[in-house]
């Protein structure tokens, strides 16, 4: 953890469970915002203040509220794409405010850092899960050797680490698992993760677009070149490091700037990390909640998020309906992504893509 916080977060309220301060994390934390004020709440997921705010409280509420809470479900859920399973959160919610986000549609309208105190019992169940796996018994898209474990499927944790030592204690946990990864995505430069010593034992996904896409629906994140040159300094200190493309969004002239996005890697990374990458390719995924939300604090986004020309619906695994790129189209336009990406940089394998 670092002893400042990043210029997005300027925390003046918390909103904490009863249980909270028994836990020696969630007393570390509140020890670390004194001024802040305290407001107790039944559950971290029930907070009308935060759920019913008008739209222009939204990037309010994500850089001046933090809310602290127990985990209460240790359950681990078979993935198959990003990561074997989805181990249970450290957290929920995100300061960054990403327009295309799905934690925002399902947490509600407001979805500031929600950090989990009882940090042991997930460090724990972590453990008992891995050795119940056992050797894996044969390789994957996910990892030819390793059990991998999806630790940031609600947040950013290079951007919680700056919040708590949980991100810490985590991949501390990888550290001594002989038969398992931890991996988390990212779009936040956070330095103190570089003294963490993973051993290779958690991978981090680099979250990445366009930049001037990035502009405009990144809002709040670290700027694409200084994430692209971090992916560097995180395989330096120890990291395994790949590339998340996502989401990409299509618009004129898309294959032009992800050409440019690709030859800014290629200059960029060193060899030893060029011969490890990987990659997942995630076309974008729209929601009309989402999109009745954007419109009252960011209409520009959805110029192109919202292309019911170009989107068919589609029901989720988690059962909403949602907006994709119409299917022929998408099988067309991803095979042309994937192409291009073969031909500016031939040694990224891609690992999956949909």
């Amino acid at each position: 953890m670092t002893d400042s916080l990043p210029p997005l977060l300027d925390i003046r309220r918390i909103f904490l469970e009863p249980e909270v301060e028994s836990f020696a994390r969630g007393r570390e934390i509140l020890a670390r915002f004194p001024g802040a004020e305290r407001i107790p709440v039944a559950s971290h997921w029930r907070i009308p203040e935060l759920r019913e705010g008008e739209a222009g409280d939204y990037l309010r509420n994500k850089r001046e509220v933090l809310v602290l809470g127990v985990k209460k479900g240790m359950g681990f859920r078979p993935n198959g794409r990003s990561a074997d399973f989805i181990a249970p959160s450290s957290s929920n919610g995100c300061a960054m405010a990403c327009a295309y986000c799905y934690v925002a549609r399902r947490k509600g309208h407001a979805n500031p850092v929600s950090v989990f105190v009882n940090i042991e019992e997930i460090c724990a169940a972590l453990a008992r899960h891995a050795a119940r796996q056992g050797a894996k018994p044969e390789p994957n898209q996910v990892d030819p050797r390793d059990w991998v474990y999806d630790l940031g499927e609600n947040g950013d944790l290079s951007l919680d680490a700056a919040v708590s030592d949980n991100v810490r204690d985590l991949v501390a946990v990888f550290r001594g698992l002989p038969n398992a990864k931890g991996s988390f995505a990212t779009k936040w430069v956070n330095p103190a993760l570089l003294d963490y010593d993973p051993r290779g034992r958690t991978r981090i996904r680099m979250s990445l677009m366009p930049a001037a896409l990035a502009r405009l629906l990144d809002v709040r994140t670290a700027p694409v070149a200084e994430r692209i040159r971090f992916m560097a300094e995180l395989h330096r200190a120890g990291y395994e490091v790949q590339v998340n493309f996502s989401p990409v969004v299509l618009r004129e002239g898309w294959e032009a700037e992800w050409g440019d996005l690709f030859d800014q890697l290629d200059a960029a990374l060193p060899e030893a990390l060029k011969q490890q990458l990987a990659a997942e390719i995630i076309m974008l995924t729209h929601n009309a909640a989402l999109h009745e939300l954007n419109l009252a604090w960011h209409p520009r986004a959805e110029e192109l998020l919202w292309r019911p020309d170009l989107q068919e619906d589609k029901r989720s695994e988690g059962g909403q309906v949602n907006l994709r790129y119409r299917t022929p189209w998408k099988k067309r336009w991803l095979a042309r992504f994937e192409a291009l990406l073969a031909q500016r940089l031939p040694y990224c394998r891609v690992r999956y893509a949909f």
